[in-house]
This record gives structure tokens, C-alpha cells and sequence, in this order.
């Protein structure tokens, strides 16, 4: 980890107020650069990064909410000394020579991401893999700054303020416009000075090493397996109460997923979850055997065009779905590592709901002291299997074996130690959703 180049932080609590005037920052200082999008362009930039010295600057564009791929439709790169640059993958494609040869450049120093976990997948597909780096939202997280958003930070830390209007447009569409360029350009304009604000932060609250090795487990972390039943996750699946309605809602997530998949369009754009959920529900009442029929179930929660080029294939998966014979209908749950609901625990496991209490309580307390939110000193699944578990006298194993970081276990284990040998709980617990709010008698 560099030392910062410059940093005036004297401590946190300077860096959390929002000044009340920030001076827009409109373009990158030596303007827009030219589009990399030929093997000559990306030769020269290669050249120029390489004369560089430093961090590199790194954030990606996604067609998110457009496309059902993940991809990169743009990347953003900006070095010391080494200029800045928009490079268009689409016409080089992953593992391309010029991708290997700025990913053995990139692994020479430092790599700087915004919220590194939302990116580095997409590097990763062309290739790209930092062995060192610099996440300035989770170092945002880990410092206790209110608010880790890059505009904020930016405004807060560098009294500049980023214009956001075009985060969640069609990055995929081309030619890009030159104001989204323009756009892209300042996400990395200042992430270098960003960068060196934050690591004087964590250094001065002595939270650097917790940050260093935050970073690095992003770094080292396997991808993830697939997802077991991944319709499952279809937004409003609490409404769903019936087998025959799972039926139907897993054959309408799947074939929707094949189209959107042949055609690269995000799935939602072919048929929304809530529209899923919704057919679901109501065609177990009454058949669904016209484009009339569809329409007439949908109309509650508004009508789109684009759900209804595809009536006759919606209408056939609810069909099939419903024929099924009730033994290939799908369980109501099919996951036997989740842990029974947090608001049944209090009545049917009261054993391990009074640890749970404690320590809820306490690491709040702890999270609180070191200006952190809870869920970054520990993750909150983690407590809950450690209390489910019961794990006395070997709570660091079992904090390690789920993922925690040496750091985090440090601290918490001993909270954990001290909750499980409590019996009673110490206080009432509120149920919002999932999660066990825990408010005070």
C-alpha cells in the first residue's frame, strides 16, 4: 500500500461535514481523450500508462437494466504521469493481447475501484485481474464517513461535486455521446486524490490494516457458485403461497431467461418480476388462454408493450407449469442451510435467541465506538449462525470458517463468547422483514 502523495486529514470528524458550497467539476482538466476503439489507439495507450507512475485509476461502464450480460461497455483508466483513457472493449473481446498486456500492467502498482465488487466482475471477464487494491467506497465504510457514495465523498473530502445524470443510461448504444464520455471521464478525473484522502483517514483512526485486508479478501475471493433455484429471488416472492403458483412462477423466470439470454436484453425489460408474480397469482384462479386474459391480469400494475411480443410463450409456460403433476411441483423451500426466521426464534429457540440478543446489543455498542456500521465489523448472517450454532469455545474457528477477516474476529469474537453464555434475553426484539431489530426494554 503507497503512502498518500498528500493528505491534510487531521482527523475523521473534520472530513464528515459536507461543505456548504462545492465547485462543480465539469470536465476532466486536459479534456475528453479520444475513444480507444482500434488496436493502434490501444497500443499508444498502452505506452502512455506505462510511462506513468502510481496507482491506476480504474471504473467500468455496464449496460445494466438494458442488457442481460454484465459486460463492460466501457473502461476508464487514469495514471500519474500516464494520462487518462475511455477504452471501448466490444471491438477487442476478452483475453485480447492488449487486455493480457494492460493486466500485467495494471498488476504492477496499485488498482483504485469504487465499489470494487459491482466492477471487477466484468474486468475479470476481459481478463483483467489487480493483485493489489484500493476500494474508496468499502474505505469510505470502514472510516465511518456518513455518506460513501463517489459524489459524496467527493464533496465531502475535495469540495467537488459530481454530476450524475447519466449513471443509468445505455452505455451499450453506439457511438457513445460525447457527454456521456465526458460523464465517464470524471469518475476517475479525481479518484487518484480520492484515493489519498481516504488512506490518510484510515491511517489516522488506525483502520488501515482492517481496510488493507478488506481489500485484499475482494481480491482473493473465489467466484461465487451458481445460485441453487435462482428464480427464487424473483422480487415479490412473499406473495407467492401456493406450489402450483411456484410452478408457475419458476417456468416463467426460466423461459424468460432463455429469450433474454439468446437476445442480450435485461429480463426485466421482457417481462417485469412484479408481472410474474402477479400472473402467478391469479392464473391459478383462471386459466390464461389469450393475449386478453394477460392483459386483464396485468392492468393493476400498468401495461407494457414489450411484455406482450412474447403472449404466446408466457401462456404456454403457465400452461405446461399447471399440468405438472403436484409431485414436480417445486417445495415451498428447497434451502436446508438457512436458518428458521429470526421472528420465530424468541418462542421456539429460546436457547439461542437470548445470545442473539446480547450479542446484536453489544456489537451495535462495539460498531458504534469504532465509528463503523455493524454490518462491516462483522456481517450479520455470521452472528446469527454463530448463535444458532452454539459455538462456545471455538467462536474464532467458526467465525473464520464463515468468511470473517482476522481483524473482525479480533473484535467480536470475545462479544460473541460473552453472549452465548447468557440465558436470558436482555432485550425485546422487533421484527422488520428478515432482519431482528433490537430495541431496549
Amino acid at each position: 500500500m503507497k503512502e498518500p502523495m498528500s493528505s491534510s486529514v487531521d482527523s475523521v470528524e473534520e472530513n464528515l461535514e459536507i461543505p456548504k458550497t462545492a465547485i462543480a467539476l465539469l470536465a476532466p482538466q486536459n479534456g475528453v481523450p479520444k475513444v480507444v476503439d482500434s488496436e493502434s489507439l490501444f497500443e499508444g495507450a498502452l505506452a502512455e500508462l506505462a510511462k506513468g507512475s502510481g496507482p491506476f485509476a480504474v471504473d467500468a461502464e455496464r449496460a445494466s437494466g438494458y442488457k442481460y450480460s454484465a459486460r463492460a461497455y466501457l473502461i476508464q483508466i487514469k495514471r500519474e504521469g500516464g494520462g487518462l483513457h475511455l477504452i471501448d472493449p466490444i471491438p477487442f473481446g476478452p483475453n485480447h493481447k492488449y487486455f493480457q498486456e494492460l493486466n500485467t500492467l495494471l498488476q504492477s502498482d496499485e488498482v483504485i475501484l469504487h465499489a470494487s465488487t459491482q466492477d471487477l466482475p466484468c474486468l475479470r471477464e476481459l481478463g483483467i485481474n489487480p493483485k493489489r487494491l484500493f476500494d474508496t467506497e468499502l474505505g469510505g465504510r470502514i472510516a465511518g464517513l456518513p455518506r460513501v457514495g463517489l459524489g459524496p465523498l467527493l464533496e465531502s473530502l475535495m469540495e467537488v461535486s459530481l454530476a450524475k445524470e447519466h449513471s443509468a443510461v445505455d452505455w451499450s448504444q453506439r457511438p457513445l455521446p460525447q457527454d456521456w464520455l465526458n460523464y465517464a471521464a470524471l469518475d476517475v478525473e479525481l479518484l487518484i486524490e480520492l484515493r489519498n484522502q481516504m488512506y490518510g483517514i484510515l491511517e489516522s483512526s488506525k483502520k488501515l490494516t482492517w481496510a488493507v485486508e478488506e481489500f485484499q479478501s475482494i481480491i482473493d475471493a473465489p467466484a461465487p457458485p451458481p445460485r441453487v433455484d435462482p428464480w427464487r429471488r424473483t422480487s415479490g416472492m412473499h406473495k407467492i403461497k401456493k406450489r402450483d403458483q411456484l410452478a408457475i412462477v419458476r417456468a416463467l423466470w426460466t423461459v424468460r431467461a432463455e429469450i433474454a439470454q439468446e437476445v442480450d436484453i435485461a429480463q426485466g425489460r421482457l417481462l417485469s418480476d412484479a408481472a410474474i408474480v402477479e400472473i402467478a397469482t391469479k392464473a391459478v384462479e383462471k386459466p390464461i388462454k389469450t393475449k386478453k386474459d394477460l392483459e386483464k391480469i396485468l392492468r393493476p400494475i400498468g401495461l407494457r408493450a414489450r411484455w406482450f411480443e412474447n403472449t404466446a410463450t408466457w401462456i404456454s409456460a403457465v400452461t405446461d407449469a399447471l399440468a405438472l403433476p403436484e409431485s414436480q411441483w417445486p417445495p415451498v423451500r428447497t434451502d436446508s442451510d438457512s436458518l428458521p426466521p429470526i421472528k420465530i426464534w424468541r418462542e421456539r429457540f429460546p436457547e439461542r435467541y437470548a445470545p442473539l440478543t446480547h450479542a446484536k446489543a453489544n456489537i451495535q455498542l462495539k460498531a458504534a465506538e469504532l465509528v463503523i456500521p455493524f454490518e462491516n465489523l462483522i456481517t450479520p448472517e455470521y452472528v446469527r449462525r454463530v448463535c444458532w450454532m452454539n459455538s462456545k469455545g471455538s467462536v474464532a474457528q467458526a467465525l473464520a470458517t464463515l468468511g470473517a477477516r482476522t481483524w473482525q474476529i479480533e473484535i467480536t469474537a470475545p462479544i460473541l463468547e460473552a453472549a452465548l453464555l447468557e440465558t436470558e434475553p436482555l432485550v425485546e426484539s422487533v421484527i422488520e422483514g428478515d432482519e431482528a431489530v433490537i430495541q431496549e426494554l
